[in-house]
């Protein structure tokens, strides 16, 4: 087996990190042009549904049931990701998570504009933002552990 010179693997991890990068890139993309037809093919089901039912079936019930096997579906595609895409595909999910959490905490200060407009409702909004905030904060927090042991794997052993 060959040894490389460090610019050699300096040069291969830069060209392994651009392909691992345009597989994110491509793969993110993907992942879009799937949500926006799932949301056409579900605003459609569910209006056939609803009018083919005489509006026995609730169009909350339907969306809800398509929401628990969207998480059957990623879960299944989240364990099917390669090792070597994992790193850059956890730094694009720690990215919207961050918006989230940007939501989250708007929702936890809704308070102060309701008191503005009169409204009430304020405290399941802060609620839910609450309960938002802190799963995406374990999230984002276990996306930077998840991807300091995989980077871990790449530093030389001493000893």
């Amino acid at each position: 087996m060959e040894q490389l010179t460090p610019d050699q693997a300096a040069e291969a991890a830069r060209q392994a990190a651009d392909a691992a990068a345009a597989a994110a890139d491509a793969a993110r993309e993907a992942a879009l042009a799937a949500q926006s037809y799932a949301d056409q093919v579900a605003d459609g089901a569910a209006a056939v549904v609803h009018a083919a039912t005489g509006g026995a079936i609730d169009p909350f019930v339907f969306r809800l049931s398509i929401f628990v096997l969207a998480i059957f579906v990623g879960y299944y595609v989240v364990w099917s990701v390669t090792p070597a895409l994992h790193t850059p595909l956890m730094s694009v999910t720690n990215a919207i998570s961050s918006v989230i959490v940007v939501g989250a905490l708007l929702a936890v200060g809704v308070e102060a504009v309701d008191t503005i407009s009169g409204s009430s409702g304020h405290l399941w909004a802060q609620g839910f933002g609450f309960v938002a905030l802190v799963l995406a904060s374990v999230n984002i927090f276990g996306g930077f552990l998840v991807t300091n042991r995989m980077l871990a794997m790449y530093k030389k052993k001493s000893g």
